[in-house]
């Protein structure tokens, strides 16, 4: 009999348990950060990363302070195992993290530094969750999607909010409303709205307007549904971007207001245009900041005026890149060509410098592997370029043939930068063909090789584990004065993104600081090269580093100034 009270009265006491589970950081308060969720309906790769990006500038501009934060659906941890041709770049942060392209993206309209804080992935999330439950953090509850996961996404963003101290936190969803793999995040959302109250969080449903050629006219009927299962989900949108190659007629935004109940001036066009630097200017010209700001209650807070004083800046930007001056053909060997995305933010730092260079920049994609196997000569793909860049990898596939356009280039004085895997390649081909160094390579191509000029470091060769012994992240770097490299950055100390893991093999620097080449930047102690240049060519410079990462449309990364001014020099000669 006592053993059947003390579980009645365990019942009892159970059952006054609220089934409650929203996580608060120490601190926080509700209604000092206002929240903005981006989600995505019919497809995926609508750009809601630039919508959400462009729309940050917008708000940004009038004074306010925004954060973004990307969830990704996938299980892995981060990016960083990720092949290229399956989801675009890898992204390297300040600190180290290695996450979705979008995060350039915001980095870049947004003009500011971002960290592991502005990322989350599904693998990340769960992780995460496990190991606290291990901990017995969850104090002997059963711990379920509603409400631990869900309630994990929340503290999460509420960190990021204090953490940077946003007025605006912008959340991008990614995938597709009706993926499994979101269906939590987009819960996550709705009960945020709820415990935030309906004034702190606006819904933007970015859709995607179909046009079948068979049809020649626009149809609204999937976006129409795609709409419906995100209302079925208990999110009512208070804006929606309409995609679509053409602008959307009046008819299909009627349709999609009516069916909505989102106001027809809140549901706008959002068509291709020229560049992705064009949206701010199309989403101001449709009022979409203003009308954010009005959701949220932001007004007190802003300053409109000063909103357009900053905006001209940016048309001013937007009008060099649609203006630009000579064409200047950059080159670009790899081996992930097949895909833009694997190298976007090389290609975003080639634009950024093309418009304050007044030059602009076509790309001419040479697929290393056909080089290497013969299937091509590097005369005929190299001719007719102003410059060549040899751009980031990682593995053997391609390595012969980017050596070859290394030496094309040296030999024939074309303007040259070398991204990480380009600096070691530019090594290479010195050693070999300058200095005579038969059998020189890379112990990651070749271990055994004679001459290893490019290695492991001694201390990364102890660490296991793919991504343990990579350089990833900002690192510092002090340039030799009276160099290129000195004059294109203005100063003595630098610091750059990184993401490697071989290096310039020390026993091997005097030697290899022969025949033109010059170590013009290393790591303040002297151990690890991080630039080099040549000082019998016009433009010859390579870096260990991932330039590309830190340039800006209003601030172009200067090693890419400096290729582009030295293309557009050699246009004219």
């Amino acid at each position: 009999m006592d053993s059947g009270k003390n579980i009645l009265n365990s019942v009892s006491k159970r059952s006054h348990e609220h089934e409650f589970y929203t996580p608060m950081p120490k601190g926080y308060e509700k209604g000092k950060t206002k929240y903005v969720v981006v989600t995505g309906s019919v497809i995926s790769g609508l750009g809601k990363g630039i919508f959400a990006s462009a729309l940050g500038l917008l708000l940004e501009n009038h004074g306010l302070s925004v954060s973004p934060i990307k969830f990704d659906g996938y299980l892995n941890v981060d990016a960083g195992t990720l092949n290229p041709f399956r989801h675009g770049e890898v992204f390297v942060l300040n600190d180290g993290t290695e996450c979705d392209m979008d995060l350039g993206t915001y980095e870049r309209f947004l003009h500011k530094d971002l960290t592991k804080s502005n990322y989350m992935t599904a693998g990340k999330l769960f992780k995460s969750l496990l190991e606290r439950e291990r901990k017995g953090g969850f104090l002997g509850r059963d711990v379920q999607i509603i409400p631990h996961v869900t309630g994990e996404i929340k503290r999460f963003i509420r960190k990021l909010s204090m953490e940077a101290k946003a007025d605006v936190v912008l959340i991008e969803i990614g995938g597709t409303v009706g993926d499994l793999e979101n269906g939590y995040f987009i819960e996550a959302m709705r009960e945020l709205a709820y415990e935030e109250g309906d004034e702190n969080v606006c819904f933007v449903n970015l859709t995607y307007i179909l046009n079948p050629k068979t049809l020649g006219e626009q149809k609204s009927k999937a976006a129409q549904l795609g709409i419906r299962a995100l209302m079925g989900m208990g999110i009512m949108p208070d804006i929606i971007a309409c995609r679509a190659g053409e602008p959307v007629g009046e008819k299909i935004r009627e349709k999609i207001s009516i069916f909505s109940n989102v106001p027809i001036e809140r549901v706008i066009s959002l068509h291709d245009v020229p560049t992705i630097y064009m949206v701010p200017v199309l989403l101001n010209k449709e009022g979409i900041g203003d009308a954010v700001i009005k959701r949220l209650g932001l007004k007190d807070r802003v300053d409109p005026q000063a909103a357009k004083e900053k905006f001209v800046k940016w048309e001013e930007f937007v009008s060099k890149i649609m203006n630009g001056g000579k064409t200047v053909t950059i080159g670009m060997a790899g081996k992930y060509t097949g895909l833009a995305d694997s190298y976007a933010s090389i290609l975003k730092a080639l634009e950024h410098a093309g418009a304050h260079c007044g030059a602009k920049v076509k790309v001419k994609w040479i697929e290393t592997s056909d080089i290497e196997k013969g299937a091509i000569s590097v005369d005929e793909v190299l001719k007719g370029i102003d410059g060549l860049i040899v751009a980031p990898g990682f593995g053997a596939r391609g390595v012969e043939g980017k050596i070859e356009c290394v030496r094309y280039v040296r030999e024939n004085k074309i303007p040259f930068l070398g991204i990480c895997y380009g600096l070691q390649m530019a090594v290479i081909e010195h050693a070999r063909n300058v200095l005579g160094l038969e059998g020189a390579n890379s112990t990651e191509v070749e271990p055994e090789c004679k001459h290893p000029v490019i290695d492991v470091m001694p201390e990364q060769k102890k660490i296991h584990g793919l991504g343990g012994n990579m350089r990833l992240g900002i690192y510092p770097a002090t340039l030799k004065e009276g160099t290129k490299v000195f004059e294109l950055y203005g100063k003595k100390d630098v610091t750059e993104r990184h993401r490697h893991r071989w290096e310039v093999n020390p026993k091997y620097i005097e030697k290899i600081e022969m025949g033109g080449l010059v170590f013009s930047g290393q790591s303040p102690d002297r151990r690890l090269m991080e630039f080099i240049e040549r000082t019998d060519h016009p433009y010859f410079v390579a870096t260990q580093a991932h330039p590309e990462f830190k340039s800006r449309p209003l601030k172009p990364a200067p090693l890419f100034m400096g290729l582009i001014k030295a293309a557009v020099e050699r246009k004219k000669g």
